[in-house]
């Protein structure tokens, strides 16, 4: 592996892990504030910490794009799963289930053979102004359609999630080998209208994301990891010629893994956190110590009998 290489292995593997953090920072919000709009999250300081990490984890993200192909750095994506779900469990007070460690070991597994097959040089072809309008479109497109009402909202909304950060990848990189391209300006039409559309595709991916962890972290969370590098992995090898490696054997092998990272994913929609019986709120001990009480008051009074009301007997004058 070419020095490039190691440095963009190495940059994901800390965008990783600030994705992951920043996955349980998102889910412990949507899991207090199920209904909370917009605005209400625009004025949580918890809020745009998450969002902090999520820039400072796009931005390595960004650098490693620069020395790595998209082939490459996107599935390493995949780490952010294995951070997530410890971290998350341990967040919540819990333990990492079985069901929770076979999924991810399949979904890293499968995630792994993509790697294996998928990885390639430095980045040297980028998209024309054309190609990425299409993309943009054709992904909105895609993304509306996963946004409608209707059963399972989490894991669509992930699914629009992973495929717009995917593609706000694919755009990144487009902007970053132009923008250092020292044949032609840096500051070009191409390079300001992709930026605008990557812009808008990760801020649509942050609050898809934001959504989709109201169900929890864990199958939310193994969806974006796949989707993500599969809609990437589909813009590298269509339109900037990032092939597979080993022909036939490459192409089978992507196969296996992408069939291991699917079953992965399934087991991880399977796992149902549990739910406390009664959720305090944090910032207000004494009311919470009230409800707990008012509990205890509503138990004892249900395991006493019912009298029935002597009735009045009025005499008559």
């Amino acid at each position: 592996m070419s020095a490039a290489a190691l440095v963009a292995v190495a940059l994901s593997l800390v965008s990783a892990v600030a994705y992951a953090a920043a996955a349980v920072a998102q889910e412990r919000l949507a899991s207090k504030n199920s209904g909370a709009g917009l605005l209400r999250l625009l004025g949580s300081g918890a809020w745009w910490a998450a969002v902090g990490l999520n820039a400072g984890a796009a931005l390595l993200h960004v650098v490693a794009l620069k020395y790595g192909p998209l082939t490459l750095v996107q599935p390493l994506g995949a780490l952010t799963l294995v951070a997530a779900v410890p971290m998350g469990a341990r967040v919540a007070g819990r333990r990492v289930s079985a069901t929770e460690w076979r999924g991810t070991a399949l979904t890293l597994l499968g995630l792994g053979a993509l790697l294996i097959t998928a990885s390639g040089p430095a980045p040297d072809r980028t998209l024309s102004l054309t190609e990425a309008l299409a993309v943009a479109g054709t992904t909105a497109a895609l993304i509306g359609v996963l946004s409608r009402p209707g059963s399972r909202p989490g894991l669509r909304h992930a699914t629009a999630s992973g495929f717009a950060s995917g593609v706000a990848s694919a755009l990144t990189q487009t902007v970053t080998v132009a923008a250092t391209d020292r044949s032609g300006p840096v500051l070009s039409t191409e390079v300001i209208v992709v930026a605008l559309l990557v812009a808008a595709f990760a801020v649509g991916g942050l609050l898809l994301s934001q959504t989709a962890y109201r169900g929890g972290l864990g199958a939310p969370l193994a969806v974006v990891t796949l989707s993500n590098p599969v809609a990437a992995a589909v813009i590298g090898l269509t339109l900037l010629g990032q092939g597979l490696r080993d022909g036939a054997t490459g192409i089978l092998l992507a196969l296996a893994g992408a069939v291991l990272a699917s079953w992965g994913v399934v087991l991880l929609t399977r796992v149902t956190p549990p739910s406390p019986l009664i959720e305090p709120d944090d910032e207000h001990p004494v009311a919470a110590v009230l409800a707990l009480e008012e509990a205890r008051a509503a138990a004892q009074q249900a395991l006493l009998p019912q009298q029935k009301p002597e009735t009045e007997h009025l005499t008559s004058i």
